[in-house]
């Protein structure tokens, strides 16, 4: 099936015709999904090798998260932040526990969780650092991508993101991605915090040399700067354990966390970290109508569950070395120049005879596979972390025929 479907075409004119451009989609209408499969408005089903950037990490409609959503929309939906709910609690008890902080700020989108953690970084600098008001600094590696608010492009380097949205907030120096030294010497005495991803999904799936987040945690902390992890796609489960960061023993003095932690269900992010960083912050300086909505409380409460059984890291690992086993196979010969990741996650970079990322995401989608491009000439792969190893290989089987085309 192709756009030329009548039922996909009159879909795809539709939103064309009544909404405004952002994301460049391919031209697939999907109706139903389940697990790791997705069904189109034709009734044609196509694996899903996206899993919403890492928000769909146990697959479509999981039972146990459908159940929990459903048993609360019979309930409450929504309190505001003007009222205590029967949730609220326990959800900020449980993130906590699981990421081994004190305190949980709960918010709705990666971005707003973004943005909270930068207000969190200032107002330690101010109230307890010492940094004089308004010369407050974060440092950011190149390549980052932490959401689309007028705050954060303002220190993207991607010119898609950022062009045309000035003028730009000040207050953030960018140093490249994995260069300690140009590191060390950006972090001075007005830097208040190091904003990294563990992993750059966006840029690539870029992984940082060894050593290097290691290397982050140990100046951070001699400098008395807050070293804040942004994990909304590399976190919960992804890499193969719980945090990206784990990888290398690291804990950071912030966790940010978003997309899987909704479960595909509902938006849910959260900032997490010590009683010492998040006290800053005094009643009515933040907030979010929807941020800890007793809905959202319900179904993460259910994430954090299925999470501390340690299932799901184990089949990122295991599924993983498969993954980058078999990618590494198609490695040279004119059609992959490189694979880079770490777990279930992967970034494929085509070589340019086989045609952009854009293209092979396309040649895929008629194949019954669906990827999403980045960068021009890479395609990342990040499979529900519940695909079965029989679907994942038919996955790279679709894969191969198209590189090998």
């Amino acid at each position: 099936m192709t756009s030329t479907e009548p039922g996909i075409a009159a879909a795809l004119a539709a939103a064309e015709a009544h909404s405004a451009h952002n994301y460049h989609p391919l031209p697939v209408v999907v109706a139903t999904a389940e697990g790791a499969w997705m069904t189109d408005v034709t009734g044609r089903r196509y694996l899903d090798m996206l899993a919403g950037y890492s928000a769909l990490n146990f697959g479509h409609g999981h039972p146990r998260l459908l159940a929990a959503a459903r048993a609360q929309l019979e309930r409450v939906t929504l309190t505001s932040r003007a009222f205590h709910h029967d949730r609220f609690g326990d959800f900020c008890a449980r993130l906590a526990e699981l990421c081994g902080m004190e305190l949980v700020l709960p918010m709705n989108t990666g971005a707003e969780a973004v943005e909270t953690a930068v207000k969190t970084a200032r107002k330690w600098g101010y109230h307890v650092k010492g940094v004089p008001d308004g010369r407050a600094k974060i440092v950011v590696a190149d390549g980052n991508f932490h959401g689309r608010t007028t705050t954060i492009v303002s220190f993207s380097t991607d010119p898609e993101a950022r062009d045309g949205f000035g003028p730009y907030t000040p207050g953030f120096e960018i140093v490249p991605y994995g260069d300690m030294t140009a590191m060390e010497a950006a972090v001075d005495e007005r830097t208040v915090a190091v904003l990294l991803e563990p992993i750059q999904g966006e840029a690539g799936v870029r992984v940082p040399p060894p050593g290097y987040l290691a290397g982050v945690r140990e100046l951070t902390r001699r400098r008395n700067v807050l070293f804040v992890a942004d994990e909304i796609q590399s976190g919960l489960g992804r890499t193969g354990r719980t945090f990206a960061c784990e990888h290398e023993g690291v804990v950071p003095d912030v966790y940010v966390l978003g997309k899987a932690l909704g479960g595909g269900v509902v938006p849910v992010s959260a900032v997490v970290s010590s009683r010492e960083v998040l006290g800053v912050f005094a009643p009515g300086e933040h907030g979010s109508t929807f941020g800890g909505n007793p809905l959202a409380c319900a179904v993460a409460l259910e994430v954090i569950a299925m999470l501390r059984t340690g299932e799901y890291q184990e089949r990122a690992t295991e599924l993983g070395e498969h993954l980058h086993s078999e990618l590494g196979l198609l490695v040279g010969g004119g059609t992959v120049d490189a694979v880079r990741g770490r777990g279930l996650w992967a970034g494929v970079d085509v070589n340019p005879s086989r045609g952009t990322g854009r293209a092979v995401s396309e040649q895929l989608m008629a194949r019954g596979v669906l990827v999403k491009d980045t960068r021009g000439a890479t395609i990342r792969l990040a499979p529900p972390l519940m695909i079965s190893k029989e679907d994942l290989d038919w996955g790279l089987e679709r894969l191969r025929d198209v590189l090998e085309a």
